[in-house]
C-alpha cells in the first residue's frame, strides 16, 4: 500500500513556535501525539516520523485493523524553504506526489476553521509557493487552517508572525485537533467526504 506524506509547515526553533505561521507544523505535533511516535531528524532537512494512521471504520468484526502507512514530518528550514524538504522526502519514502498533504495557515479562512482543497494557487503563502516551485505541480491535497484576517492596518507578513491573541489562545488546541481529525478523515475517506464533513461546519 502507497504510504502519504503529510507535512506540517512553520518556522523553526522555539522562537517561532507558538505564531500563527506554525499551526502547521503544530498539528503534525498533534498527529506524533495521537499515534504514539517521535518526530527525528532527517536527511530531507525535516523531521519525521513513519507511522500507522487510524484506520477507517470499516465493521469487519475482526478488530481494529492497522492503517493507512503515512510519513509525518516538518521541515526544519525557514518557511520560503519549505519545498527542498518536502521533494526531498517525497523522494525518499517514494511517495507519489498525489499522496501529498500539506498542512498550513490561511488568512482567508475565519479563526478555527478547516478546510481542504486539491490544488489551487498559493494565495501568497511563501511556503506553498517554494513546495508548488520544487515538486513541479500545484496539485497537490492542503488542509488549510483558519487564521483569519490581521486587524486594522496590520500587515498580513506581521501577523502571521505574531502568537495567537489571549482570547485566540483558548481555542487553538480545538483548532490543532479539528485539523488533525481532518487529516485522518482525508486519508480514511477521500477528500469528496472529509470536505463534505468539515465543510459542512
Amino acid at each position: 500500500m502507497t504510504a502519504w506524506l503529510i507535512v506540517g509547515l512553520g518556522n523553526p526553533g522555539p522562537a517561532y513556535s507558538g505564531h500563527r505561521h506554525n499551526v502547521g507544523a503544530m498539528v503534525v505535533q498533534e498527529l506524533a501525539v495521537r499515534t504514539g511516535a517521535s518526530l527525528r531528524s532527517h536527511r530531507a532537512r525535516a523531521a519525521a516520523a513513519e507511522v500507522r494512521l487510524p484506520a477507517a471504520s470499516g465493521g469487519t468484526g475482526l478488530g481494529p485493523a492497522p492503517g493507512p502507512r503515512a510519513i509525518i514530518a516538518a521541515p526544519l528550514t525557514f518557511m520560503n524553504e519549505s519545498g527542498g524538504p518536502v521533494a526531498g522526502l517525497l523522494s525518499f519514502y517514494k511517495v507519489p506526489v498525489q499522496n501529498l498533504i500539506v498542512i498550513h495557515d490561511d488568512l482567508d479562512i475565519p479563526f478555527a476553521e478547516v478546510r481542504l482543497k486539491l490544488g489551487g494557487g498559493e494565495g501568497g503563502h511563501n511556503g506553498l509557493r517554494s513546495i508548488t516551485k520544487s515538486v513541479g505541480t500545484r496539485d497537490y491535497l492542503r488542509v488549510r487552517v483558519g487564521i483569519g484576517r490581521p486587524p486594522g492596518r496590520m500587515d498580513p507578513a506581521d501577523y502571521v508572525l505574531h502568537d495567537f491573541s489571549s482570547t485566540e489562545r483558548s481555542e487553538v488546541p480545538l483548532l490543532i485537533s479539528d485539523a488533525a481529525d481532518a487529516v485522518e478523515r482525508l486519508v480514511g475517506q477521500g477528500l469528496v467526504a472529509a470536505q463534505q464533513e468539515w465543510h459542512s461546519r
